[in-house]
């Protein structure tokens, strides 16, 4: 086999690889549930950042913490009380139920600065943005965030596209 020959065997292989993991998403967005919901503000504070969106999904974790008094209020530390747990959709909202077993997903709740409590995975999720992009996580008040993922039976939700909530008002943003 030429060198020629070889480097087009491992070029074919890898462009094999790649296709099949972009299948492997295409039809887990086709057959796996769907969900927009809110999102909660997270900075990792990074300064190799790159160009990509990083947040925290908002998910209802009532009977996570059931029986359980709500965090102290102006409690703003996120690592407080987490809890494993495994993730679904129901009634077009991302719920969170408790994991017999680890599961790598945790919730973790606390109250916001403006009293709110807040339930969310403790690990963000990241959006990746085109270049030309403003930071779309710079709302103006009385606008949220929301984001829209696949929800797969094991791992983190999969990011798809990101919406304004604005009153009643949905609007998906478009970054082409």
């Amino acid at each position: 086999m030429t060198p020629i020959q070889k480097g087009l065997t491992v070029a074919a292989v890898q462009l094999a690889l790649v296709a099949s993991l972009g299948a492997k998403y295409a039809m887990d967005r086709a057959r796996l549930p769907r969900v927009w919901t809110q999102t909660a503000a997270y900075d990792p504070d990074l300064p190799i950042r790159g160009r990509y969106l990083s947040v925290r999904l908002r998910v209802d974790a009532g009977s996570v913490y059931k029986n359980m008094p709500s965090p102290k209020a102006n409690r703003f530390s996120f690592w407080g009380d987490l809890r494993d747990v495994k993730l679904s959709v129901e009634n077009g909202r991302l719920m969170a139920s408790p994991a017999e077993h680890p599961t790598g997903l945790q919730v973790a709740r606390w109250t916001n600065n403006r009293g709110e409590e807040v339930t969310a995975l403790s690990e963000p999720v990241a959006f990746f943005l085109p270049e030309h992009v403003t930071d779309p996580s710079w709302r103006k008040p009385g606008e949220e965030l929301w984001m829209e993922v696949t929800v797969p039976k094991k791992g983190p939700p999969r990011p798809i596209r990101l919406a304004v909530k604005h009153g009643e008002t949905f609007t998906p943003l478009d970054f082409k």
